[in-house]
């Protein structure tokens, strides 16, 4: 907290710029647009440590690596190790997304992450009818586990760890990639990777599902129950906020929505008898991150820090690791759409 004889005497400099220098200034006509954030939150001309002048160090931020995060899970952050880099891959067939994953892989890319086509996305067989047209036209047609036994020819997925961006048929990719490691002799428990899975969100904006919501989310919960037990280094759910983004939310309503769909996924998971220390390590969350940089950081740090508090005053979570809020974030296609309208 700031003394308040030093708040009086900022306060008192404030008034005397905005009259003595911000209004003449203004009156020889500077333009007097409002500014604000792509969420249209306001953006003032000035700030002074007046306005933090209520925030508490100690418990509003704290320090990287302590509860309740809101400066980040880990002490070191990226200073200590480098994000994985992915490069959202899929061209037609198993053979052409292998060929790419291969070069990526020798460029220097830490981790592959799998575009799917949406015959495969929705759970219909390129053999279908209904597919025609769309086998392989925004990602690649994987429809049996030799397709996926193509897909990472010669490359060993112990090594690398692999996102599957792929929701109301996620449970059978997964059960795939489970299946592809057991071929390669790879432990389960050593497979590292994100499913996407997040129904709930498909519902909310995606609008990609095959069975109803209660029935989806079910399947959520059967595929948390599964990988606590057979692949604990695997995030069964990327609980997204990026479509909700995409669809039209503010930065506000983007976090307030993905934290209210994985709280609803952790009370599903403990409706069906599983700790909360054993799957929620598990959970991983997905953010957009727009062009208001200080809005974005704004929002990732209370997206952390509301979702730590909830869980233990909640949900009782002991485990720091369940209390840490891990997720991924890529640009806001909508920032890029005026730029490269053809591509986005």
């Amino acid at each position: 907290m700031f003394d308040e004889d030093n708040l009086d005497e900022i306060r008192k400099s404030r008034e005397e710029w905005e009259a003595e220098t911000l209004e003449p200034f203004l009156e020889r006509g500077e333009r007097k647009d409002r500014f604000a954030t792509v969420s249209n939150h306001e953006v003032g001309r000035l700030y002074t440590p007046e306005d933090i002048a209520d925030v508490d160090f100690e418990d509003d931020l704290g320090f990287p690596g302590e509860e309740p995060y809101t400066r980040g899970p880990y002490p070191t952050m990226y200073r200590g190790r480098t994000w994985t880099m992915r490069q959202f891959a899929g061209f037609g067939t198993a053979e052409e997304t292998n060929e790419r994953f291969h070069y990526l892989i020798d460029e220097g890319q830490t981790g592959l992450s799998t575009a799917f086509d949406m015959p495969s996305l929705m759970g219909i067989d390129s053999d279908n009818p209904m597919s025609d047209g769309e086998i392989g036209k925004e990602g690649v047609a994987v429809d049996t586990l030799r397709d996926m036994e193509i897909l990472f020819d010669g490359i060993d997925i112990g090594d690398v760890s692999t996102s599957f961006t792929i929701n109301p048929s996620a449970a059978v990719i997964y059960a795939m990639y489970v299946a592809l490691a057991d071929r390669q002799g790879v432990p389960r428990e050593d497979i590292r990777g994100t499913l996407q899975n997040d129904m709930l969100k498909e519902f909310i904006a995606q609008k990609e599902w095959v069975l109803p919501p209660e029935a989806s989310l079910d399947v959520v919960t059967d595929t948390i129950e599964f990988a606590i037990e057979e692949t604990p280094k695997f995030h069964p759910v990327s609980i997204s906020g990026y479509h909700i983004r995409e669809a039209g939310s503010t930065a506000a309503q983007e976090a307030a929505f993905t934290l209210a769909d994985g709280f609803a996924y952790v009370e599903d998971c403990l409706d069906r008898g599983l700790d909360i220390d054993e799957f929620g390590p598990q959970l991983s969350f997905f953010f957009n991150s727009h062009n208001s940089i200080f809005e974005e950081i704004a929002k990732f740090r209370a997206s952390r820090r509301v979702y730590a508090r909830i869980m233990d005053e909640w949900y009782d979570a002991e485990n720091p690791e369940s209390k840490r809020m891990k997720f991924h974030t890529q640009t806001a296609g909508q920032s890029l759409t005026a730029q490269q309208p053809l591509n986005n």
